[in-house]
């Protein structure tokens, strides 16, 4: 693996590591009302095209970042949709 794509894979790390928090919170205490759906749904749909645009390609460092970040996304919107 080139050191580009290790840049890639640790870059990926940080960014979705920043919607751990969100979630917990979220998961914790049930409450989601600050949450706002329009930018998740917006968001995930931006991650999913780089998703798609990752497997085409065949690069690992964006498919690797973009599945992480669609999980968590997911997991999040889910939360919302619980318990907003």
């Amino acid at each position: 693996m080139a050191l580009i794509d290790i840049i890639g894979i640790i870059a990926a790390i940080i960014v979705n590591i920043s919607f751990i928090p969100q979630f917990i919170k979220s998961w914790k205490t049930k409450k989601t009302e600050d949450i706002s759906i329009m930018m998740y749904l917006i968001y995930t749909m931006g991650i999913l095209l780089w998703l798609i645009y990752g497997v085409t390609i065949k690069n690992i460092p964006i498919i690797f970042s973009n599945l992480i970040g669609l999980s968590l996304l997911l997991s999040v919107l889910y939360l919302k949709i619980k318990y907003g």
